[in-house]
């Protein structure tokens, strides 16, 4: 083994864990899990395939800096960190303005409806899986092109430590907010959830979007 690969390796894992605390990396799939009222084991589904879809395109776009350069990747980087954070905040006020429709129906017709007009539970994770797919981490880059040299076998396990690092806290970290959220309890959780969470993503989305995380 290479002297340098327990470093890189422990750089990987440490990138792979903090770029994941950032809040749009979990905030809005916790948000939409508890106004859809999904159980912990639905959440870390798919807070798992979000963070597959998320580790796999910037480890793609590590390997692609590797043939073109890391000139264009950066580039490609920054502006996705911006589309984003555009993409969250269309998402969010989308979930918005369907919660609304949701309590104007109920005012309307003077009745409650716990699922009506909600948008299909697959379809949003899907959603979320396309948003997490296009703000991949431009950090692991670096790490990728300092493994390069090392054995393959070196290469594939610093990568893996990477994507399951990164993976384990999005899943930790979503599962763990929507743990917290049991404690919100209430009527007005299932009436203005949908409305709530959909402003919570398009806030996210925002702070995405001005600070470039």
């Amino acid at each position: 083994m290479s002297a340098l690969a327990p470093t890189l390796a422990l750089a990987a894992g440490t990138v792979g864990v903090l770029h994941t605390l950032a809040p749009d990396h979990w905030l809005p799939i916790a948000a939409v899990s508890r106004a859809r009222n999904w159980n912990q084991r639905r959440t870390a589904r798919i807070a798992l395939v979000c963070g597959i879809g998320h580790v796999s395109v910037s480890v793609a776009l590590g390997m692609i800096a590797l043939v073109s350069g890391t000139a264009i990747v950066e580039s490609f980087g920054a502006q996705s960190a911006s589309v984003a954070g555009v993409l969250l905040i269309g998402f969010g006020v989308a979930y918005a303005l369907w919660g609304m429709r949701h309590l104007v129906h109920e005012k309307l017709h003077g009745h409650h409806h716990a699922h009506a007009h909600r948008p299909d539970s697959r379809k949003t994770a899907w959603v979320l899986f396309a948003i997490y797919c296009a703000d991949p981490c431009i950090a692991v880059i670096p790490i990728i092109f300092a493994a390069a040299p090392l054995s393959i076998a070196e290469t594939v396990a610093i990568v893996a430590i990477y994507e399951l690092a990164t993976i384990a806290t999005m899943v930790g970290l979503t599962t763990a907010a929507r743990a917290g959220t049991r404690l919100v309890q209430g009527r007005w959780v299932e009436r203005y959830g949908d409305s709530a969470a959909g402003a919570l993503i398009a806030v996210t989305g925002v702070s995405v979007a001005l600070l470039g995380i």
